[in-house]
C-alpha cells in the first residue's frame, strides 16, 4: 500500500460520540480556560478563548447538533481548528472536548462508510463512518465555521 492512501487523523472525544478530523486541520489542543461570554449567543456558542494573541470562538459540537451541552470538567480540552474559509476574523475556532484527542492513522483498510444514520441538511455533520470498532462522525467544518460566523456577526452587532 502506498503512503498516499494513509492520513493522520484525530479522534476527538465528545459526550456520547467521537469526531474524526484530519490532523492537518488542527492547530493545537489546549486546556480549558475561562471563556469570555458572548451576550445573546446561543447556548452552543460557549464564548471566546484567548489564544496566540487572538480571540477564538469556542463551541460545543453537541450543542450545534441540538444535543445536550456537556458540563465543563477537569478533562475538558479545546481543540483549535484552522478555518477552511475566511469567515472568522481570528482564522480559527475551537471545539470543547471531553478529553484529549487520540492520534490515528486512517487508510482504506480501517475505515468504511456507515449509512446507519441520517443527518439533517444544515447539520454540522457530513456523515458517520465505521472505523474498526468505532462509529465516529465526520464534521462539516465549513458549515460549523458558517454557524459560528453568523453568531459572531449577530452578537457583535
Amino acid at each position: 500500500m502506498s503512503e498516499e492512501q494513509e492520513l493522520y487523523g484525530l479522534l476527538v472525544p465528545l459526550l456520547d460520540e467521537r469526531l474524526l478530523v484530519p490532523r492537518a486541520c488542527v492547530a493545537e489542543v489546549t486546556s480549558f480556560q475561562p471563556l469570555q461570554e458572548m451576550p445573546g449567543a446561543p447556548p452552543w456558542y460557549l464564548g471566546i478563548q484567548a489564544w496566540n494573541g487572538r480571540g477564538v470562538p469556542v463551541v460545543s459540537f453537541e450543542g450545534t447538533c441540538g444535543k445536550r451541552i456537556p458540563v465543563v470538567g477537569g478533562r475538558t480540552r479545546i481543540v483549535i481548528f484552522t478555518c477552511l474559509g475566511q469567515k472568522l476574523p481570528a482564522g480559527h475556532f475551537g471545539i470543547a472536548t471531553q478529553g484529549f484527542p487520540q492520534l490515528v492513522r486512517v487508510n482504506p483498510h480501517v475505515i468504511a462508510p456507515d449509512s446507519s444514520r441520517a443527518f439533517p441538511e444544515r447539520s454540522p455533520v457530513l456523515c458517520q463512518v465505521r472505523m474498526v470498532n468505532e462509529l465516529p462522525l465526520i464534521p462539516d467544518l465549513e458549515r460549523l465555521e458558517e454557524m459560528i460566523a453568523d453568531e459572531t456577526t449577530v452578537t457583535a452587532a
